[in-house]
């Protein structure tokens, strides 16, 4: 199997997610979220036109910027985020035909899985990084348990739920990686509150796992 890109070395493991973005706003809300220290975003694909939205923070954003789409389910889905000029691929589940397509664009993935046979897969398949989905469910006990097991240096996230007053819990069970969604941002939300919202999270990592 062809190894999709490795995880990249942000300076937080943080992961703003988009859903509900407008395209005609997309490019100020990621100037903010990226302004505020939170290098990787994704738009997920069940929002209005989302690919103008991808194409609209790229091109908003330096080339260092991990911008991506979130809720890829198929392998036309991995063409469009290509030809939208999106790095980052997240799913809610593992797929062997999208995992198969990301990796022949050198994409970074987070598919989600939830058990071991699924933390497994995703590794036999290439996975840049786990995400533990909905890890509110799961909960850092839960995680833990499965990480013991996991190759080491597995670089796991969290997923569903979480904010950043989970970052401390979830640090001990030796998650990396935090998407943020409802937290930091819901549709009709000004350019100023996901701002704010995104230097909170900024300054909770700091606190948690320290300043870059």
């Amino acid at each position: 199997m062809t190894q999709t890109a490795p995880f990249p070395k942000l300076q937080r493991g943080l992961v703003a997610i988009l859903r509900g973005l407008e395209p005609e706003e997309a490019a100020a809300v990621g100037q903010a979220v990226f302004e505020a220290g939170i290098e990787a975003i994704e738009v997920p694909l069940n929002s209005p036109d989302p690919f103008a939205s991808i194409t609209a923070i790229k091109a908003a954003l330096p080339p260092s910027a991990l911008v991506g789409a979130g809720t890829v389910l198929t392998a036309a889905d991995v063409d469009a985020l290509h030809h939208a000029g999106g790095k980052l691929l997240v799913s809610p589940n593992i797929d062997a035909e999208v995992m198969r397509r990301a990796a022949t664009y050198g994409m970074v993935t987070m598919p989600g899985v939830f058990t071991p046979t699924e933390a497994f897969q995703a590794i036999r398949l290439g996975a840049s990084a786990l995400k533990f989905f909905p890890a509110s469910v799961l909960g850092p006990a839960g995680i833990a348990a499965m990480r013991a097991v996991l190759p080491a240096g597995t670089p796991v996230g969290a997923v569903g739920g979480v904010s950043d007053k989970d970052f401390v819990g979830y640090k001990a069970a030796g998650v990396s990686v935090f998407g943020l969604g409802s937290s930091l941002f819901k549709p009709g939300m000004g350019v100023a509150e996901v701002a704010a919202r995104a230097h909170a999270a900024v300054s909770a990592w700091d606190a948690t796992f320290g300043a870059p």
